[in-house]
């Protein structure tokens, strides 16, 4: 066993280039400065996680309604 949560659904998300590199950063950061060494995909599944219970609790002042307002 690896450890690894196996999950049974699937999406795709097509991200830029440099959102790519900033991902990949943010997961070279947390191994090298923090160790935790996560794949992307959790790291993904941790910032929606987080957006998903910002937006629950504070709702029109949450940061992804703040974000989607102002693209």
């Amino acid at each position: 066993p690896t450890g690894r949560t196996r999950h049974d659904e699937k999406i795709t998300v097509y991200v830029s280039s440099d959102e790519l590199l900033e991902l990949e950063h943010a997961r070279l950061v947390l191994r090298g400065q923090h160790g935790v060494a996560v794949d992307r995909g959790r790291i993904v599944r941790e910032a929606i996680a987080i957006l998903l219970a910002d937006l629950d609790h504070k709702g029109d002042t949450s940061v992804l309604v703040r974000r989607l307002r102002n693209s």
